[in-house]
């Protein structure tokens, strides 16, 4: 890792953690792989030798996964279904209701089985997610973005649509994709807010609040390869502003007692243990909770440098070419009280 702590004592750490310092091993790399050249000299940083076994992983494509909505049909039930369609798939060990779709005949989203929502298609970071938000049957989840439905869906799934939902999403179109696939996927226990998430009022204090914030895609890079040019380091810090506010937002909504899950579709650690650090200043009453349902990898604790609020080290990750998912960050929440 480079040595950044004499920039730390003379500026401010944003200007550090987004700073473009390009080696020429990255600037090779990039070229060869076709990246921005400060997202391979991130990896190079914080993954050293294995910087490169991350850009290889993100070539290989991403396969379809599947979650059986077992709230309209038993898991075995599709299985035998989709297998007499000449479906082949085969269940993710992982995910209680995931299964990696091998073979199809036709497009998945194309069946009777998925147009009666048996099945919603979803990758299996995105659903290991709903499964650690942990919402119990009578508890009010706010989802604060929504669209266009898998995590929210998952949540009513998992409590047998005895949770109370309340979705939040800004963008009329996402809204009508939103009630469409709750609505296909036989659920009623839910309210939809159209606004923004920083502004909206809630009716009471949510029990679990679950932030899957919007972020650059870089975890995605296996199924969209423009995320490897998309994003600027401009836009990337406009992005991490927007994320560290809704994180606090969601802080502060959630009960005393609740949690809060936040999670960014990100390899990028100023969108996911920088944001953490940022948002926890100043509040001594929110703890990390360890995730041991799932060998993450451990949360970076420093970068360039800066040494991340020690609550960060109890957050995860996941890496296309550890855990064979796409890119994420996870980290539960409890507000004390």
């Amino acid at each position: 890792m480079a040595h950044w702590p004499s920039y730390l004592t003379l500026t401010d750490p944003d200007d550090v953690i987004f700073a473009e310092r390009v080696t020429k091993e990255a600037e090779r790399l990039a070229e060869r792989y076709g990246y921005l050249p400060y997202i391979v000299e991130r990896y190079l940083e914080l993954l050293g030798n294995e910087a490169e076994d991350l850009l290889e992983s993100n070539e290989l494509p991403m396969p379809d996964v599947l979650r059986c909505n077992d709230y309209k049909i038993s898991c075995s039930e599709l299985a035998s279904r989709l297998g007499e369609m000449g479906f082949a798939i085969a269940k993710v060990p992982f995910l209680p209701h995931g299964y990696e779709i091998a073979e199809s005949p036709i497009s998945p989203g194309a069946t009777h089985e998925y147009l009666k929502g048996y099945y919603y298609l979803q990758d299996p970071g995105s659903m290991l997610v709903g499964y650690l938000l942990g919402a119990r049957p009578g508890e009010l989840v706010l989802d604060m973005a929504a669209a266009p439905g898998g995590k929210a869906s998952q949540v009513l799934q998992l409590t047998r649509d005895s949770a109370t939902l309340l979705a939040v999403e800004p963008k009329r179109e996402r809204v009508k994709a939103l009630r469409s696939n709750l609505q296909r996927l036989g659920f009623s226990n839910f309210v939809i807010i159209k606004g923004d998430a920083m502004n909206v009022s809630v009716p009471a204090s949510p029990d679990r609040v679950l932030l899957d914030a919007p972020s650059s895609g870089e975890g995605i890079i296996r199924k969209d390869p423009s995320r490897k040019r998309k994003t600027t380091l401009r836009d990337l810090r406009e992005i991490h502003k927007r994320q560290v506010n809704l994180l606090r937002r969601a802080l502060s909504l959630v009960r005393p007692g609740g949690v809060v899950l936040y999670a960014a579709c990100s390899t990028a650690v100023e969108e996911g243990e920088y944001v953490v650090h940022k948002s926890l200043t100043g509040l001594d009453d929110v703890k990390a909770e360890p995730i041991v349902e799932f060998p993450f990898r451990r949360a970076f604790e420093e970068y360039r440098g800066l040494r991340f609020d020690d609550r960060v080290s109890a957050c995860g990750r996941l890496f296309p070419h550890v855990h064979g998912t796409e890119g994420f960050f996870v980290c539960r929440l409890r507000r004390l009280g």
